[in-house]
């Protein structure tokens, strides 16, 4: 909780009614207006407001109520409080700003249609709507439903990315879901990475280059005749044909 002044205006009167502090001092103190603080000691501002003893609240002390007494140019400081009392946690829908009300519809529009694993209620604590808003976009009833546009609502400001997350995460705990770390995804090292690349540029040269199955069928059958081709005959046969006598 901040450290602020309890009920300003009913300390001021008592600040009026049993030190000797100027106007201005009251004023700066209390965070009010000196005319304000003026009207207060003339009665015409606060009627009826019983005073009370910021010294026993433990917001201020003796000694510096002295202090500005002795100068008036000395403004008094607040003292720390004594005990913090914790903040409440907030319930119900979150506050959302005047200015992005009319956007809520379209968030809820992205929200319904990118995660709708979401709970209405989580919905509610992201973008602070109403069950009834939610059910009339969702079923394609809402009054302006022609018009509405999927929006991110944290690029609408309406919820932070963590809070979305998180409840993201909430909606889709116990389920199924893959993750990265149990599907044992990793980053991998740079030799492996270089290894990998080298492989995949290899196999992309030898496609590239490779023959027709009908090509590399045909260069086969021609390996094939060559190899049973008798080079030795051919040249003896050709001999004979050279040495036999022409007839006259």
């Amino acid at each position: 909780m901040a450290n602020s002044l309890l009920m300003p205006k009913a300390t001021a009167v008592w600040l009026i009614d049993n030190t000797g502090l100027t106007f201005e001092q009251i004023a700066a103190f209390c965070n009010l207006h000196t005319l304000e603080v003026q009207g207060i000691a003339d009665g015409d501002v606060a009627g009826g407001v019983m005073g009370v003893n910021p010294i026993q609240a433990g917001q201020l002390t003796k000694e510096e109520i002295a202090a500005a007494e002795a100068d008036p140019a000395y403004r008094l400081k607040l003292s720390d409080p004594k005990v913090h009392i914790p903040e409440t946690k907030r319930r119900g829908p979150r506050y959302t700003p005047i200015s992005r009300r009319n956007e809520r519809p379209n968030a809820i529009k992205w929200l319904v249609r990118n995660h709708p694993e979401l709970k209405d209620a989580q919905i509610i604590r992201l973008v602070g709507t109403t069950k009834s808003t939610i059910e009339a976009v969702r079923d394609g009833a809402h009054w302006n439903n022609a018009n509405l546009t999927m929006m991110d609502p944290v690029t609408l400001g309406l919820c932070s990315q963590i809070n979305l997350d998180m409840e993201v995460k909430k909606a889709n705990k116990g389920k199924n879901v893959p993750d990265e770390a149990d599907a044992g995804v990793r980053l991998m090292s740079a030799e492996e990475a270089l290894s990998t690349a080298a492989g995949n540029a290899a196999d992309e040269a030898g496609e590239k280059y490779a023959l027709p199955e009908t090509e590399q069928h045909a260069e086969a059958e021609r390996d094939k005749r060559d190899d049973d081709i008798d080079v030795d005959a051919v040249f003896a046969k050709l001999s004979s044909l050279k040495t036999e006598p022409k007839d006259d």
